[in-house]
Parts: structure tokens; C-alpha cells; sequence
């Protein structure tokens, strides 16, 4: 089978800079992305990501560099003159106007005659699975619903790109993970170019096809999510993306197939099924998600566990468990290693009684597979 055809860039960023007076909210930042992506630009709050956005919607213009969408230069493009339409964190409903009328709302203002403003409006109504929604009041309506009509007023204007500003940060808990899917599901029906601010990393990751993470203005790394999650590009990468634990470490021996990592501050050499290409004289640190650390009894007089692709001795420590948090499906265990570090553990709760496996303050061995481990040079 021949391989697909590649997507069009549908947006590009090329060397974006915007400063307010002396302080640099976005630094150079060259960006693309393609049609019928789902993107999400992701970091804490002032690392310049809902700046980028503003001005992808026309609501700031950069101190220099181009905006192009869809090929055409859209820099100095008013907001109504571009093919974009933004739903904001705070819905920005009308709460004077029904449903119905308030999806119209923007038909309306383009002077879309009234019979097709009221087809097109209960269309999108439909998409978002609030039919029969059209004559009640915002106020009659759940937080979800209201940001299910913020959405059907965004979609009803056809645009190439829908821009959503922390979408889902107003809701509950449980009604954020539904609202993911429905909008998944609906950013793959209506195919259209969804780009997304957020500082919730299981949103992103939930949702986007690709991220952008941002820090201080910068891009620090653009890939899937997977890749993120599991080949962060730095240390700042691996410790917003989730939850690690970092070693400092330097590499002892480097082939194709394997790598020693010295990890001296823990007393012990990590084993990689890989090669790293760091020098010998340069500090790595070694990046462990807590759920590829498994946690092993530590018997009397028996040895440590030999972990599944690694030769007797390597990647394996000793510790005491000091806190557990049990949460449902998982439980968190804080385990203080003989040199005083802290590492994080996590252990899906597979039965009832998985829980029940370990207690506080019991001497453990805690072990990774040759694959667990990712190196970080910066």
C-alpha cells in the first residue's frame, strides 16, 4: 500500500517574537501545523503559549516575524478577516440571548439571510449533541452543556482553524474527561485544524495529535504525545510531562546495543538496551517514570532481583517505603533510598488486594527494565 499523502501546512509561525516593553513574552518561535491536526501548546502559566494563540487570533500583533494561514500572510489581518474562530475558557455565552440565538449570533453579524442562519445553527446543535437545547437559556444549562454551545457557535461559521483557550479548565473533574472525547470525536468528524492552549498535561495528551511545550517564551519540544511523554527532549520536558524521577549519572561504556550509565549519587550502574552517544566527561541525568519502577521484597539473606535485560547487579537499589497514597486504580509509593533520595513509584492496582502487597516503612529493592530509562543531556 502506498504510503498517504503528506497534509498541507495550514499554519505557520516563522520567527515570532512579541515583547510588552521590556519583557519577552514570546522569543523567535518558528512553528508549523498541518490541516486537520489537533495541536495543543502546552506549559506553565507565563511561558507565552495563550500569547502565541491571541495572536494566531489577530488579538495581539507581533513585535516581529509572520502569521501565515493557509499560505496567506495574516500578520497585520484583522480578527473578523481571518478564517479562524476562538471558544474561550469562560464560554462567553450571552445569557440574554436562548441557545438557538446565540449560535446564530455570528451568522447574523455577516448578515446571513434568517432561514439559513436557523439551519446551519440547529446543524451544529446536532454535532454537539444538544438537540432540542435550542430554546432554553444559558442559564438552564449544565457547564458542560454551556461549553458544548460555545463550541456549536465556534463550528457554525465553517472556519479552517478553531482555537480553544483552556476549553475545558471551567469544568468538574469527571465532566473534563468526557468533554475530551466528545471534542476528540468531534475534531475527527468536522475535520477541521484545532489548535488548543492548555497547562494540563492529561489534556493534552488526552486530545492533541501533536504538542508544542513551551517554556519562557521558547519552544522546547514539538512531538506526539507519546514521544513527550516517553523520549522527553530535557530534563524541564520530562519533569512538566508528568511525574519522573532524574539521576545524575556519567556513561561508562557506549556501544550500538547497550550502554553503563555510573549513577553516583544512588551507588549503583544503570544497564540501557541501547547506545546513547554521550561523551564519557559529560553529565547525563537518567529519566524514570514511576511506573516503570517496580518494587521487589527485600528477603533475608537473599540477593537483589535480577531485572529482565540487564546483567546481575545493575538497575536495581535499595530503599524503605515511606508514604503510600492509594488512588483507585493506582497506588503512590514515596521510597527514600540509602543515600537519602526520594523516588517515586507507581503500582496499578490490579486486583483488590494489590494494595495490600506493601506497607510503610518496609525495606524493598526497587528495579527497572534495560528499556525503562531514558537518557537526558540537558
Amino acid at each position: 500500500m502506498p504510503d498517504p499523502a503528506p497534509k498541507r501546512t495550514i499554519i505557520e509561525f516563522r520567527n515570532i517574537t512579541k515583547r510588552f516593553g521590556p519583557v519577552t513574552a514570546v522569543d523567535n518561535v518558528s512553528l508549523t501545523i498541518q490541516e486537520g491536526e489537533f495541536f495543543a501548546l502546552l506549559g506553565p502559566s507565563g511561558c507565552g503559549k495563550t500569547t502565541l494563540l491571541r495572536m494566531l487570533a489577530g488579538f495581539e500583533t507581533p513585535t516581529s516575524g509572520q502569521i501565515l494561514i493557509d499560505g496567506q500572510d495574516v500578520t497585520k489581518v484583522p480578527p473578523n478577516k481571518r478564517p479562524v474562530n476562538m471558544v474561550f475558557q469562560s464560554y462567553a455565552v450571552f445569557p440574554h440571548l436562548s441557545v438557538i440565538k446565540n449560535i446564530e449570533y455570528g451568522l447574523k453579524m455577516e448578515g446571513v439571510p434568517a432561514v439559513e442562519r436557523r439551519e446551519r445553527a440547529e446543524a451544529a446543535l446536532a454535532v454537539v449533541q444538544l438537540e432540542g437545547y435550542g430554546e432554553r437559556m444559558p442559564d438552564q444549562l449544565s457547564g458542560g452543556q454551556r461549553q458544548r454551545v460555545a463550541l456549536a457557535r465556534a463550528i457554525v461559521k465553517r472556519p479552517r482553524v478553531l482555537l480553544l483557550d483552556e476549553p475545558l479548565s471551567a469544568l468538574d473533574a469527571k465532566l473534563r474527561e468526557e468533554l475530551r472525547f466528545e471534542m476528540s470525536a468531534l475534531q475527527d468528524r468536522l475535520g477541521i485544524t484545532f489548535v488548543m492552549v492548555t497547562h494540563d498535561q492529561d489534556e493534552a495528551l488526552a486530545l492533541a495529535s501533536r504538542c508544542a511545550v513551551m517554556n519562557k517564551g521558547s519552544l522546547m519540544q514539538v512531538a506526539t504525545p507519546a514521544d513527550l511523554y516517553e523520549f522527553p527532549a530535557t530534563r524541564l520536558v520530562a519533569d512538566f510531562i508528568g511525574s519522573v524521577n532524574l539521576f545524575e549519572g556519567r556513561v561508562e561504556e557506549d556501544e550500538s546495543d547497550h550502554a553503563i550509565i555510573h549513577l553516583p549519587e544512588i551507588g549503583i550502574k544503570a544497564w540501557l538496551d541501547h547506545g546513547t552517544g554521550a561523551s564519557e566527561t559529560v553529565q547525563i541525568w537518567l529519566a524514570l517514570r514511576p511506573e516503570k519502577v517496580e518494587l521487589h521484597k527485600r528477603m533475608n539473606g537473599e540477593g537483589p532481583p535480577t531485572m529482565e535485560g540487564t546483567p546481575p547487579g545493575h538497575n536495581v537499589v535499595k530503599g524503605r517505603i515511606m508514604d503510600i497514597a492509594y488512588l483507585g486504580s493506582e497506588s503512590v509509593y514515596d521510597v527514600m533510598l540509602e543515600g537519602g533520595k526520594r523516588v517515586r513509584v507507581i503500582r496499578p492496582n490490579l486486583t483488590r488486594w494489590d494494595q495490600e502487597d506493601f506497607s510503610w516503612d518496609e525495606d524493598v529493592w526497587l528495579g527497572w527494565h534495560a528499556e525503562g530509562a531514558h537518557v537526558l543531556l540537558s
